[in-house]
């Protein structure tokens, strides 16, 4: 994987777990198989967008904006609606 490309291909990995794990009559091993390694693509895609996150609001912080500015503004958990 690219490094520029792991949370896409993170997702898109997730989402295929997602699919096989609504679509297959899977046995209760396979299906715990699945749901672990979703969990943990899950997390690690929690932690790639907290350091963006953060990334982003150090980025707003140096460019002019006062500590007032920057504890203003409103932030939102990433939420990903996969269907």
């Amino acid at each position: 994987m690219k490094d520029n490309n792991v949370f896409e291909e993170k997702i898109k990995k997730l989402e295929n777990i997602v699919e096989t794990m609504e679509k297959e009559d899977l046995g209760i091993e396979k299906t715990l198989e699945l749901f672990q390694e979703g969990m943990g693509l899950s997390r690690e895609c929690k932690k790639i967008m907290e350091n963006i996150e953060l990334k982003v609001n150090k980025i707003m912080a140096s460019e002019n904006m006062t500590e007032d500015d920057v504890e203003n503004i409103r932030t939102e958990p990433f939420s990903a609606d996969i269907q």
